[in-house]
């Protein structure tokens, strides 16, 4: 896969680097040496705040963790979706082992999530992950069907639409004081005894982990940062595939304080790189997260009743706001025309940066 991604490459001369025609595929306009610049600023500002997080005493999570019946957990994420403006006479949910959206028109975009009985946070939040991509498709203006136009214009751009409503909606005080009472009632012997403040911290937990997709909204940007730096030292021919192995253990030591007792839990733990081309496969994913904290700050701004609205259970105006400014668009600009049309500024680390730490200093009284 290294060489095919390599003579892949060198079909688009005139590159800047090797990576970059790779980084094209997915997130059509961004640069190897602008991503890597973007990416030190901020694993220089993560990697002491998890220290520093790590250092406090754990958060309790194990209300997460009693029985939720399958039906159950099913039964409230259609709520939730109903709730929060999903189509479902456009779409639909299934169940699934690996979470996941697909879309055969505008008007008909389907999602997946997956339930563990042991853990009721992977369907919530597999949940609301996959209908951020879902409104996104949903939202394209119809003119646009069966169109290049239709659909998202980046895997980073889909991506801010996923964790913008999974993490800054989903996981956001304002939303479990409106839907905790209702889960509640959902699971009365599971958390009848349990306060909203305890249920809150729980689902915001923060933990050096092995496993990207696990992984908290902190610390999840340093596991795909690890991943996009060996792509780089792979396709310039710096790392053997032989020592990859060993290189991803000192990236993970280094980064995030572990290393996997085996290469399962280690770096055969992603498809990306044996089912597709070594590099474009990672960045999108920290390039969503940096473009969610942008938009969302947008948003506030243009409309500061958004917090207070989701407390009350409404999602219309953050909705609409997002349909209007980036869903209705589908692929007419680049991704990076799009931050500054919408942002009115460059994507930077700043908005995720002042989001992190303002949350997750009240969290763990750093």
């Amino acid at each position: 896969m290294l060489d095919l991604s390599r003579e892949y490459a060198n079909f688009f001369p005139g590159y800047e680097h090797i990576a970059d025609p790779l980084i094209d595929w997915s997130d059509y306009g961004m640069k190897a040496s602008s991503i890597r610049k973007i990416f030190t600023e901020l694993r220089e500002q993560l990697v002491p705040l998890v220290q520093a997080i790590t250092e406090q005493p754990p958060i309790d999570d194990s209300c997460l963790h009693h029985h939720f019946p399958e039906t159950e957990q099913l039964t409230f994420s259609y709520k939730i979706l109903q709730q929060m403006g999903y189509d479902l006479q456009r779409g639909r949910q299934d169940k699934t082992l690996h979470p996941f959206m697909t879309n055969f028109s505008i008007d008909d975009v389907r999602i997946t999530t997956r339930i563990y009985e042991n853990d009721i946070s992977q369907g919530l939040f597999s949940t609301i992950h996959e209908m951020g991509h879902a409104f996104y498709e949903q939202g394209n203006s119809p003119e646009f069907e069966r169109t290049p136009l239709a659909g998202g214009v980046s895997s980073g751009a889909h991506e801010s639409q996923s964790r913008l409503w999974e993490n800054l909606v989903g996981r956001s005080r304002p939303f479990w004081k409106y839907f905790y009472p209702q889960l509640q009632a959902a699971f009365p012997t599971q958390l009848r005894d349990v306060p909203m403040e305890t249920f809150y911290r729980a689902v915001n937990k923060v933990a050096r982990s092995l496993i990207r997709t696990d992984a908290d909204e902190v610390t999840y940007n340093l596991h795909v940062m690890i991943r996009f730096d060996l792509e780089l030292d792979l396709l310039d021919g710096k790392l053997a595939i032989r020592d990859l192995p060993e290189a991803w253990n000192e990236h993970y030591r280094s980064d995030l304080g572990v290393v996997p007792a085996n290469d399962t839990e280690g770096v055969l733990q992603d498809v990306h790189w044996y089912t597709g081309c070594i590099g474009g496969a990672f960045q999108g994913y920290t390039l969503g997260n940096l473009m969610s904290a942008q938009f969302f700050e947008a948003a506030i701004a243009a409309h500061p009743e958004i917090p207070t609205q989701i407390e009350q259970g409404h999602f219309t105006t953050l909705h609409n706001w997002l349909k209007t400014n980036i869903y209705r668009h589908g692929r007419k600009y680049t991704a990076n025309e799009l931050i500054e049309r919408v942002t009115g500024n460059p994507l930077s680390t700043v908005s995720l940066m002042q989001y992190i730490h303002t949350k997750y200093a009240k969290l763990y009284t750093l």
